[in-house]
């Protein structure tokens, strides 16, 4: 394997995060804990896997403001797509969401760009990444 690979687990869809923002580790906890099908793992966008995977999907994190969703099949998402389908997967009222994408995503994607813009000054930041309780090491790519 050389530098620019990296393994997926089989069947998973994988959400590149920004590791030192509040909101999204708020976000991936709560993604876990709606993910009853077992559908998701997770990396920072910071992290030598979430850097390889945007570099191989030729995506400059440093310019995209938002999650990315890369699925197995190698088709990714970002902002409010990309969420839209993260919630996709959950059951419950969450199902409710998908009314949304009947919006063009031009119009959805002011009000994902207005949350990430802010969400720092609104939600705080940390120094580092956020690192898995031993429970959820497995959720996450090393």
């Amino acid at each position: 394997m050389n530098d620019n690979e990296f393994t997926i687990p089989v069947g998973k869809k994988v959400i590149l995060f920004d590791g030192v923002c509040n909101l999204c580790n708020d976000s991936v906890i709560k993604v876990i804990k709606n993910d009853r099908k077992n559908v998701f793992v997770f990396s920072p966008l910071q992290s030598e896997i979430g850097q390889k995977i945007t570099h191989q999907l030729s995506i400059n994190s440093a310019k995209v403001d938002s999650i990315i969703l890369y699925e197995p099949n190698g088709t990714y998402y970002i902002k409010s797509a990309a969420a839209l389908r993260v919630m996709k997967e959950f059951s419950g009222f969450w199902k409710i969401s998908q009314i949304f994408r009947i919006l063009p995503a031009a119009f959805s994607d002011l009000f994902y760009d207005y949350i990430a813009k802010n969400r720092y000054k609104w939600f705080g930041k940390k120094d580092y990444c956020m690192i898995p309780t031993p429970e959820l090491e497995e959720k996450f790519l090393a």
